[in-house]
């Protein structure tokens, strides 16, 4: 896709979703799509590879979390695979510090060229599984936001975010479109790690029959030292009610 048509549709796309674009931005978005695509032949990045798709599914969708992000805040994009939602957050957004967690070292490095090429400043990655680095004190309970795609079931997820927002920060959990019984069966696990839902908003991706569901954890108190537990275990054990 050539850069004219490009900016055409990211214009018309970010207009639906209240966000409007500099060419700067732009640019920086081309490349990463171009990057994208590149990188994807050699390791497995993603599967939507069509220019059209990556804007709507993968910049676009990332984007529909701006509104919930207040001013220069700390974010963590756990299990961030090619950058999403923290690349795209951080080509538009210049004030937030960013920080991207993955578990796949050839990923970081996709990561690490992103950042590179497209001159991105206080953002950094992390080659780590999601447990540990809720364990680790640098990381724990530090952040204003933590934020996850598509990650695991909203039980599961929960123990792997709430660890490491601050008391009275949010964890963002963007989801597909059935979690109406995901919801209820995490309540249980959200209030002992400290939590609460605060939000639920549905809505479908501009143009498209595409559900997305974003849920907003409000974090309350400090989640108890045992979370997470340790590596693999919150998936196989998803925590419930005693």
């Amino acid at each position: 896709m050539d850069i004219t048509r490009f900016k055409e549709l990211m214009n018309f796309y970010a207009e639906k979703i209240d966000v409007k674009f500099n060419e700067e931005q732009l640019n920086k978005f081309y490349k990463y799509m171009n990057l994208l695509i590149e990188w994807n032949e050699k390791i497995n990045l993603t599967a939507i590879t069509d220019p059209k798709e990556i804007i709507i599914k993968h910049f676009i969708d990332s984007l529909t979390i701006n509104k919930y992000i207040n001013k220069e805040k700390y974010v963590a994009d756990l299990g961030t695979g090619a950058g999403f939602p923290g690349i795209p957050l951080k080509i538009y957004r210049h004030d937030l510090n960013i920080v991207l967690v993955d578990s796949l070292n050839k990923r970081i490095n996709f990561l690490n060229e992103v950042i590179d090429c497209l001159q991105l400043e206080n953002i950094t990655t992390i080659h780590t599984r999601i447990e540990d680095f809720g364990k680790d004190k640098k990381y724990r309970e530090k952040f204003d936001y933590v934020t996850a795609r598509a990650v695991a079931n909203l039980s599961v997820l929960s123990e792997y975010l709430m660890p490491v927002v601050k008391v009275n920060g949010q964890c963002i959990c963007m989801k597909g479109s059935e979690v109406d019984d995901e919801i209820k069966e995490s309540n249980a696990a959200i209030n002992i790690l400290g939590g609460k839902i605060l939000k639920v908003d549905k809505f479908n991706l501009p143009n498209t029959e595409i559900m997305r569901n974003i849920i907003v954890i409000n974090k309350n108190k400090n989640t108890p030292s045992r979370y997470p537990r340790k590596a693999g275990i919150p998936s196989k054990e998803p925590l419930k009610s005693n």
